[in-house]
């Protein structure tokens, strides 16, 4: 290989790095992540029982495969309650009820609430709730 050849074979290897490198720094970020956050206050009068002293409202969609479960945990711990009358527990798809998936700003499902009488939130869980989770959460509500 003559010299001539080697220094534009070296020449076009560094104008490809260079080139390698500038694209990658002009990647773009990746898309950010929901916030998860929860509300603070619920308005009673938009569920069931709003007379009920304790609300678990669980907001979920029809497609979430963690959502049956979560459900199910929710409604073991109703079972278990033993004052009739004075906890109010609701499941929330987004397909029935989008408006107030978007009124409370859920954007992640299953996003479970613990709410006392007058709507103040207790506690939130986020993903999958364990039943000790929930029954800790309605003990510091009562």
């Amino acid at each position: 290989m003559t010299p001539a050849r080697l220094a534009v074979l070296i020449l076009l290897t560094l104008v490809a790095v260079a080139i390698a490198l500038l694209l990658q720094r002009r990647r773009s970020e990746p898309p950010s992540a929901p916030s998860y956050r929860a509300p603070q206050q619920l308005d009673r009068a938009d569920f069931r029982e709003p007379a009920a002293r304790l609300l678990v409202v669980m907001f979920s969609s029809a497609t979430c495969n963690s959502c049956p479960a979560a459900w199910a945990t929710i409604e073991h711990v109703a079972g278990e309650w033993d004052a009739p009358g004075e906890l109010a527990v609701q499941r929330i798809d987004v397909q029935d009820d989008p408006d107030l998936h978007t009124r409370y700003r859920i954007d992640g499902v299953p996003t479970t609430i613990v709410a006392d009488a007058d709507g103040v939130v207790g506690q939130a869980f986020f993903g999958p709730v364990e039943a000790e989770s929930v029954r800790t959460a309605l003990a510091g509500l009562s």
